[in-house]
């Protein structure tokens, strides 16, 4: 059974939630309006999930996933960082 939190919890709480699912290999249900809306599982679990050959959602539905890493340094779209109120910047190493 998964554990279930509302969605205006869990922004505050996910750091801890991220331990939950990872180092007590729980599963967390997020909830919007007592619906399911997403659920946090750990890699091994998705990975087990995607082996069983699950079919994918709509594509109009589905999520892109992508690791951060590999994604580099993007400059952000002009407004957006006073749009999400984002007072800083990484700028990631000095060249010199």
């Amino acid at each position: 059974m998964a554990y279930e939190i509302p969605v205006t919890q869990a922004r505050a709480e996910l750091a801890d939630l991220i331990n939950r699912v990872v180092y007590g290999a729980e599963r967390v249900v997020v909830t919007r309006h007592g619906k399911p809306l997403v659920a946090l599982v750990s890699a091994a679990d998705l990975e087990r999930l995607e082996a069983l050959g699950e079919p994918a959602a709509e594509p109009e539905q589905a999520p892109t996933v992508t690791s951060v890493s590999r994604l580099g340094s993007a400059p952000s779209a002009p407004g957006e960082r006073q749009r999400f109120g984002i007072t800083a910047e990484h700028r990631g190493p000095e060249v010199r």
